[in-house]
């Protein structure tokens, strides 16, 4: 080939993969990054992007000088000349792509090897899905429970996670990981929080009516932030006070993110307004704590005009946590 098309050629090439380098890099294609994992999983991207654009710099050279330089007259209505193929250059551009192939799967599995492997000092927690809400407990230290997770930045945390229901997925982007949770079988996450912030839980698998609103938030902080939470969770949660211990589960678990309560300072609109509780017991014939208590553990045993059923899922809280609940709402819904 002449130096002239060779060097057109190469024009076109570099112009297209300047314009797609561009939109690449200069577009805010992805979420902060706030873990270890992510950091890799960002490289492994942006390597499997930089062979694209190479590619597509290439395919567009050509295309676009082949267009050009060898388009037909507008009368011209003839075929082409017949020609064989080029045996050494089909090898190539076979050989090129299994190459590229073999080296993006190579690094992957490194990266996900990478990934897998857990630190020293494991936080264990487990993460239970239900329509339409999330539960974070922490064994390794006294199973306090949260409807938001919690973590200490730049230490291993695994995730184990359940489904009470059906198929969830649990995603927080920053983090840049996400795993189903599967009813029957447990499956896990490894993630090491690298940068101290407030993130979104996200159920990434439509799982119901509810689907939407099952969000919550993975708050990442010091160690030292992390052991004073624990302590004050164990604390509050044991506490012979109600309006201490009903307090804490009611902020530990997700009620506020679909309840409103003057009480706990909440506004959400998905479910029945709770400082309405004694008005919503009357209506259902039922004496107060009954009524709430059974509300809790099983909601769509009785549903207020206007809500439908099927939304708020079971809460099977330990004895105490759920006595401590039922009264903190039966005081707060009578201050209401």
């Amino acid at each position: 080939m002449r130096r002239g098309p060779i060097l057109a050629l190469l024009g076109i090439g570099t112009i297209a993969g300047v314009i797609a380098t561009a939109v690449a890099i200069f577009l805010p294609w992805l979420p902060p990054e706030a873990s270890d994992e992510r950091g890799r999983i960002d490289v492994l991207f942006w390597f499997t992007v930089a062979i694209c654009i190479m590619i597509f710099a290439i395919v567009v050279a050509v295309l676009l000088y082949a267009v050009l330089r060898f388009r037909a007259a507008p009368d011209d209505d003839s075929d082409g000349p017949p020609i064989h193929g080029h045996t050494g250059l089909e090898i190539v551009w076979t050989l090129i792509p299994t190459v590229l192939v073999t080296a993006i799967g190579i690094f992957s599995a490194i990266v996900l090897a990478r990934d897998d492997a857990l630190g020293k000092n494991v936080l264990n927690i487990n993460v239970t899905a239900q329509q339409f809400a999330w539960s974070f407990e922490y064994p390794d230290n006294g199973k306090v429970t949260t409807g938001t997770l919690r973590l200490p930045v730049n230490r291993s945390v695994l995730l184990h996670l359940t489904s009470k229901d059906v198929i969830h997925s649990f995603w927080v982007p920053e983090f840049g990981q996400k795993q189903d949770t599967v009813p029957g079988i447990d499956t896990s996450l490894h993630i090491t929080p690298n940068r101290i912030g407030t993130y979104p839980v996200i159920c990434t698998e439509l799982c119901g009516l509810g689907h939407a609103v099952m969000r919550t938030q993975a708050i990442v902080m010091t160690q030292t932030a992390f052991d004073k939470w624990i302590q004050s969770q164990t604390k509050a949660t044991a506490s012979p006070n109600p309006s201490v211990s009903g307090a804490a589960v009611f902020k530990n678990n997700p009620c506020g993110s679909c309840h409103t309560l003057a009480a706990a300072g909440t506004t959400a609109k998905v479910g029945p307004d709770l400082d309405k509780l004694p008005q919503y017991a009357q209506t259902a014939g039922k004496p107060l704590a009954d009524f709430i208590s059974e509300s809790i553990t099983d909601p769509n045993a009785y549903t207020e005009k206007g809500y439908p059923k099927n939304v708020m899922p079971p809460f099977n809280l330990p004895q105490a946590q759920l006595d401590a609940l039922v009264q903190y709402l039966i005081q707060s819904s009578k201050k209401g």
